[in-house]
């Protein structure tokens, strides 16, 4: 009971907890299987993988596909370095709770907690840029096996498209789950921000999360970015 008691963890705020918990977990699971049957950034991007593959295994000069695995490599560094930064400022936090407990405290619209819930905040977000990290390194690791495979990958007769298909679909898959880590990594950060709104207030928490919910969906499957990628008659350019 006086565990309990030190925390003093309101109903509200576990309510803000599981809506936030849900909404990552429900809205990752829609999205993948929603993905399935409708247009999304990764399910078209998926189709612009494989044409990149079948164009770099007809090429002799590969370095053009070598620049692009390191760029898509130093992208999902970026952020790995930046996740143990913020990692390590978050395990310093934790040495200082009581200084930011009374910065928070004199917020306006804030709940007055207690010590040991503002902990319990900071290690949901640890727990969360771990997370990011963890799918940040493994997208790194996929893309460093396409960098050999590039390599590995034979050169393709224009005559004969389907012999290495194999070879192509192989790379295809690996880029793809690179850019599913990558994408889980982005969108934990995305959360992140959400969770930071649970040091103000449980409600902005779950408006937060709600909001963030909204932003992803759109740009995964109503961005004008996808529609330029699913557009099958662009604009033409111009003609000489």
């Amino acid at each position: 009971m006086g565990l309990f008691t030190e925390l003093t963890v309101t109903w509200l705020d576990v309510a803000a907890f599981l809506f936030f918990i849900t909404a990552w977990v429900g809205y990752a699971t829609f999205a993948t299987r929603h993905g399935r049957n409708v247009p999304s950034l990764h399910t078209s991007m998926d189709g612009y993988r494989r044409s990149w593959m079948v164009r770099m295994i007809e090429r002799d000069n590969r370095m053009v596909d070598v620049n692009i695995m390191r760029n898509l490599t130093r992208s999902s560094q970026f952020f790995a370095s930046t996740t143990m930064l913020v990692l390590g400022a978050l395990i310093a936090l934790l040495g200082y709770v009581q200084q930011a407990l009374d910065v928070v405290s004199g917020l306006p619209f804030t709940v007055k907690g207690t010590q040991r819930v503002i902990e319990i905040k900071v290690l949901l977000l640890v727990v969360i840029f771990v997370y990011a990290f963890f799918k940040f390194s493994w997208g790194i690791r996929q893309l460093g096996f396409c960098s050999i495979l590039v390599g590995a990958a034979p050169k393709q007769p224009k005559d004969d498209p389907e012999q290495y298909a194999p070879d192509i679909n192989r790379i295809a898959k690996i880029t793809s789950s690179a850019g599913v880590n990558f994408n889980n990594g982005l969108r934990a950060y995305y959360f992140a921000l959400a969770a930071l709104a649970w040091f103000l207030h449980p409600w902005l928490m779950m408006i937060a999360t709600a909001w963030v919910v909204y932003v992803l969906y759109r740009r995964e499957f109503r961005s004008r970015t996808l529609q330029a990628l699913i557009e099958e008659d662009a604009s033409p350019i111009l003609r000489g």
